[in-house]
């Protein structure tokens, strides 16, 4: 039969679905960050609603338990890049959703230039091209941490590993292309 611990849902829909506006900005999202859909978009937004909604609490809570959460809070935010190292609980408030897109594995691997598009870094995580500590990472929405990033790197028997193969190639001339 299946597996018997139930799958909860990791997202929130919008609670009104037919607003243009909302769905205009979600369309130029996607399109920014090459998302495959809107569950994956509203995934992000239920985990920044999540810190957002941690936060406030944490503000309002005294005592010594809500002292440790708070650190515990801020500590996971910095790691995970999303936060400077000089961040104050009220910064966890002004956290966009753009941050945490940033920080996407897919994202990272097109602004770091191992591909041209961010579609091509999603293809290119997905068909196991990219690795993280010598760790090959298959999920483009992977939330990459702040000590990880030096690590992205091609997987060493892909053929993208060799600086001659011919899309490689074209990856690295289309980043001088920028760069001028």
């Amino acid at each position: 039969m299946g597996d018997p611990k139930r799958q909860r849902k990791r997202y929130e829909t919008p609670s009104h679905p037919w607003i243009k506006e909302r769905i205009d900005r979600e369309k130029d999202i996607m399109q920014k960050y090459a998302l495959k859909n809107k569950k994956e978009l509203w995934k992000h937004e239920t985990q920044l609603r999540n810190f957002r909604r941690r936060a406030r609490r944490l503000l309002a809570a005294r005592g010594k338990q809500a002292e440790v959460e708070r650190e515990q809070l801020l500590q996971r935010l910095k790691r995970l890049g999303v936060l400077p190292q000089e961040a104050r609980l009220d910064d966890v408030l002004s956290l966009t959703l753009g941050d945490i897109l940033e920080r996407r594995l897919q994202t990272l691997v097109f602004k770091r230039g191992f591909a041209r598009t961010p579609r091509q870094a999603r293809q290119l995580i997905v068909h196991g091209h990219i690795e993280i500590n010598g760790q090959v990472i298959r999920s483009p929405s992977y939330l990459v941490l702040r000590g990880e990033e030096e690590t992205i790197s091609y997987v060493k028997n892909s053929p993208f590993a060799n600086a001659q193969h011919p899309e490689r190639m074209m990856i690295e001339q289309a980043q001088k292309g920028e760069a001028q």
